[in-house]
C-alpha cells in the first residue's frame, strides 16, 4: 500500500498539469486582445471626434494679423565697390494692431536702423538663404529694441532685387 501511494505520487509528478498551463495561455491571449481592442477604440475616437472639435473652434475664431508695410530700401552692396546695389521691400507683422501708430511715428528711426544693418552686408551674405533668414531676424531684433508697445513677430521680404 505504501508502494502504491509512492507510485501514484511519482506518476502525478511526471504528468504535467495541462489545465493550469492552458488556462494561463488563454488569460494572456485574452488580455492581449483586450489591450489591442482598447487601443484601437481610443485611436478611433481621437481621429474621428477630436478633429471635428478643432475645426469648429478654428472656424469660430479667425486669426487676425496686422502687417505694416515699409517703403523700399536701396543700398550699395559692401563688397562690390558700388557696382551692385540691393533693393529690398520689407513688411512687418506686429503682435497688436495698436503698435501701428507707434511704428508710423518712429518710421525715420526704424529706416535709419535698418539701413545701418543693410549697408555692411556683402553679396554672398545677401544671396544665401540662411543669410536672408538672419537678415529677417536681425531686422526684427532692431525694430523690437526701438518699440515700446508690442513687438514685431515676423519680417516679410516682399521684394528683393540685386543688380
Amino acid at each position: 500500500m505504501a508502494k502504491d501511494k509512492k507510485e501514484d505520487l511519482d506518476e502525478k509528478e511526471q504528468q504535467p498539469e495541462p489545465k493550469k498551463k492552458s488556462r494561463m495561455k488563454w488569460i494572456i491571449i485574452g488580455a492581449a486582445a483586450l489591450i489591442i481592442i482598447a487601443s484601437g477604440a481610443g485611436a478611433g475616437y481621437y481621429f474621428f471626434f477630436s478633429k471635428k472639435d478643432v475645426k469648429a473652434t478654428s472656424a469660430q475664431q479667425p486669426v487676425v494679423v496686422t502687417i505694416w508695410p515699409m517703403e523700399a530700401f536701396i543700398i550699395n552692396i559692401a563688397d562690390t565697390n558700388g557696382e551692385r546695389y540691393l533693393k529690398v521691400v520689407i513688411q512687418l507683422e506686429v503682435s497688436d494692431p495698436t503698435v501701428v501708430p507707434e511704428l508710423e511715428q518712429l518710421k525715420p528711426r526704424l529706416r535709419d536702423s535698418i539701413l545701418d544693418l543693410l549697408t555692411p552686408k556683402t553679396y554672398k551674405e545677401l544671396m544665401d538663404l540662411a543669410g536672408k533668414q538672419r537678415l529677417r531676424e536681425d531686422i526684427a531684433g532692431r525694430v523690437n529694441n526701438i518699440l515700446t508697445k508690442g513687438k514685431v513677430t515676423k519680417v516679410y521680404i516682399t521684394d528683393f532685387v540685386v543688380q
